[in-house]
């Protein structure tokens, strides 16, 4: 009772200040694709109407440490990070004390937690802290309770749910949600906590003139190729290999086309993928990029013909969005949960098997009416739907009903 008290007295006041939400991830490494920038992204579109947002993670890099400032709050890519030293890894748990002692001597500082991510150090933290200290608090789980990621480590998260998440869950404010899917998913684990479903958003693409020529310099393709894209992490559950398979049967008909793998990942398996490569004498029409963000991305979007996405789960698929955002036909799986929008909307071709994915992009190959007709509606679809202002102010409609409830 003391502890809620003191929250009530600190809320009552400052009734005329702006909410102030934390944000919780164990990890802002730009190696681990997409829940790193939904949680920028998001931070910084709340604070563009007024929320007084931050980031608490660790300095945590995949293979290494984030060269950043410690235990003081310091912009990060535009956002307000605090970043804590990490103790340990195993894989993505990431241990920090520094960060426990942290949230537990500033948590109450806060309106709400927003923990990023499930079976993870940070967020499990933040959640026992949060209830001790009467702070409301809402959990994005980020895909994984998807059935392809709960067959990942199977035992291990058996183990952690019973012990750990499954109470963080049901003891949270709401959770968050991109999809109907993903909801759904919730409810076939258990978890009856109220639900928040919300896209993600994307950002409004920065025109640049001649990115097609810009890109081809760039990356020394010649001018009568067709560009199929890959963004995303190189990661296993992403499958770029079978899209390199089916590069292979395509290029073996239409020799005037380029893949490019934009994206960086474990060590071993990008040289997986560049003995794929090589193995199936595509090097000369296959190009790595490495990790690409800002002027490059956007290039790569801009000067593309097709995009691709042929992975075995994505609770939203931001890279997908931002593809269509940037007027690029898209080829995605049913275990893209956005699937649905793109089918619906004719904005991209959902595929299932190797053969289809073969299939699709030989269509879009041969028709530059067919790209165009699915690129504008691509288009319509993202800004009518995954539009920031629109999600934005819907989020923080939902903050101040968790707070005030």
């Amino acid at each position: 009772m003391a502890c809620l008290s003191r929250r009530l007295t600190g809320r009552i006041a400052r009734n005329q200040e702006p909410l102030k939400i934390l944000h919780v991830i164990p990890s802002l490494s730009h190696a681990l694709g997409g829940p790193t920038q939904v949680a920028l992204k998001i931070v910084r579109a709340i604070r563009s109407q007024g929320i007084d947002a931050e980031i608490v993670t660790t300095n945590h890099d995949v293979g290494g440490r984030l060269n950043v400032p410690l235990k003081t709050l310091t912009v990060y890519e535009g956002v307000p990070v605090w970043f804590l030293p990490v103790t340990s890894t195993l894989k993505e748990y990431i241990f920090s004390a520094s960060l426990t002692k942290w949230l537990w001597q500033h948590a109450s500082n806060y309106d709400l937690l927003d923990n990023h991510y499930l079976f993870s150090y940070a967020p499990t933290c933040a959640a026992a802290i949060a209830r001790f200290q009467n702070i409301p608090y809402t959990i994005r789980t980020q895909g994984q309770l998807t059935p392809w990621a709960l067959k990942q480590s199977p035992l291990k998260k058996q183990l952690y749910t019973s012990a750990i998440e499954r109470h963080n869950l049901n003891k949270a404010a709401a959770i968050h949600c991109t999809t109907q899917q993903e909801a759904a998913e919730l409810g076939n684990f258990g978890i009856k906590t109220p639900t928040i479903t919300l896209p993600l958003g994307v950002e409004p693409v920065t025109q640049i003139s001649n990115a097609r020529l810009e890109l081809q310099k760039l990356f020394g393709i010649s001018d009568d190729r067709q560009v199929i894209l890959f963004l995303s992490r190189l990661h296993p559950k992403k499958r770029p290999d079978l899209l390199i398979e089916a590069f292979k049967q395509v290029v073996g008909h239409n020799p005037d086309l380029q893949l490019i793998l934009a994206g960086s990942g474990d060590a071993e398996y990008l040289e997986y993928l560049q003995q794929l490569v090589s193995g199936n004498d595509l090097s000369d029409c296959t190009t790595f990029t490495g990790f690409v963000t800002g002027y490059r991305k956007n290039l790569l979007l801009q000067g593309a013909d097709i995009f691709a996405l042929p992975s075995y789960s994505e609770n939203f698929g931001i890279a997908v969005a931002e593809a269509m955002a940037a007027g690029l036909p898209v080829i995605v799986t049913p275990g893209v949960q956005i699937s649905t929008d793109i089918a619906a909307a004719s904005a991209g071709i959902v595929i299932d098997r190797q053969t289809e994915l073969v299939t699709a992009i030989n269509q879009l190959v041969a028709s530059p009416q067919m790209r165009s007709h699915l690129g504008q509606n691509a288009v319509k679809l993202a800004s009518h739907k995954y539009s920031w202002d629109i999600i934005t102010s819907q989020l923080i409609g939902h903050y101040k009903q968790v707070i005030d409830k």
